[in-house]
């Protein structure tokens, strides 16, 4: 089977970079729909419509109602072909990606993705995730190209809640490792290939990158500035675990995290979050040595990352929900099938009890 690697065509990270915006719509439409929340209106909405003030093309805004699912899609190619638009801008956090690109797509139009936060490493992928209305996981809409443009505006994001940008980094924790569980399997990566050699160090450099620079950013965004190590955390949560996830596969972290989904108890937490504890299961399912899972869990806890079912709001569910939670996971055309061995609903029940142990035991060490 081929290789293959896919990104967007474009990557532009900078301090105030949304204030190019209109220079870059300009190059690739006519008119453009730009989907952003209300409170992200508020905040940046001037800062668009001045970029747009000085280029050819037009611009409409329209709200997003919260969740990226068939019936908020279907709202929004409708207005796309009643509006006549040419390009759809999604500015805001990672739901709002997953539509617009899917709304692009409906609509065969242009996508630029435009976070304001690095909560996800959505921004850069040819995939929508699509839920129910309630928020369930309901599958995987895989697109024929990434995004047109990818602009990251670092003081925007620098100004996002703290909380957010570690939910990226949790988020991105699992890329390396489900990157390498795929390739050791030889599974079929999103891209639709086997894995490159640059995927797979692309991956490898995020996950060091987390290591490395994210305490030091987290301190930093919590005392509002945006500092080198910041800089790097924002591309490794976006541009590498992007490219890492996709072109060299998914696997155990985030099948559990769609697993988890199923419990209302977790509703709450991020998505990022929820992946960072299906890593640390993942680790538990390929036993990987203590030294090795107690240093990642040590991380978690300082970078402040759930390692626990009670820190995602779970510590009273009862072990047939949890059994729930893996029959999820364990969903035939789920990833957690891209792992190098066996899984089956026992065994992922087993290794979610386990990690949740492994963190309390961690916890405690710390205290």
């Amino acid at each position: 089977m081929a290789k293959i690697l896919i990104s967007p065509s474009k990557y532009v990270q900078g301090a105030e970079e949304m204030k190019n915006i209109g220079k870059y719509a300009e190059e690739a439409g006519k008119k453009a729909l730009v989907l952003i929340s209300q409170g992200g209106y508020k905040r940046i909405g001037r800062i668009i419509e001045d970029s747009f003030a000085q280029t050819n093309c037009e611009v409409i805004f329209d709200y997003f109602n919260g969740e990226c699912c068939s019936s908020e899609i279907d709202r929004l190619v409708k207005a796309v072909k009643e509006n006549a638009c040419d390009l759809i801008i999604g500015i805001g956090g990672g739901k709002i990606f997953d539509t617009a690109k899917a709304v692009a797509y409906y609509a065969a139009t242009q996508v630029f993705i435009c976070p304001t936060i690095a909560s996800t490493d959505a921004p850069c992928s040819a995939l929508s995730v699509i839920y129910t209305e309630e928020g369930v996981f309901e599958k995987y809409l895989f697109l024929p190209a990434n995004p047109n443009l990818v602009l990251m505006d670092t003081d925007i994001i620098a100004r996002s809640p703290v909380r957010l940008t570690v939910s990226g980094m949790g988020d991105a924790l699992a890329t390396y490792f489900e990157a390498r569980a795929c390739k050791r399997s030889g599974a079929v990566s999103c891209a639709g290939g086997n894995t490159t050699g640059a995927a797979m160090a692309l991956a490898e450099l995020c996950f060091d990158t987390l290591m490395e620079e994210g305490v030091k950013a987290k301190i930093a965004l919590e005392a509002g500035v945006c500092t080198p190590a910041v800089e790097k955390i924002i591309e490794a949560n976006t541009l590498l675990s992007g490219i890492g996830f996709e072109s060299a596969g998914l696997a155990g972290a985030h099948a559990i995290h769609n697993g988890l989904t199923v419990l209302e108890e977790c509703h709450h937490m991020y998505h990022g979050e929820k992946v960072a504890f299906g890593t640390l299961t993942q680790l538990v399912l390929e036993n990987i040595p203590q030294e090795e899972l107690e240093e990642i869990i040590m991380w978690c806890i300082e970078v402040g990352l759930p390692v626990t079912l009670e820190e995602l709001g779970a510590g009273k569910v009862t072990d047939s929900q949890l059994m729930e939670v893996a029959k999820a996971a364990c969903a035939e055309n789920d990833t957690l099938h891209n792992m190098p061995f066996e899984v089956t609903e026992e065994t992922v029940f087993a290794a979610i009890k386990a990690a949740d142990a492994y963190g309390r035991y961690c916890l405690c060490e710390e205290e």
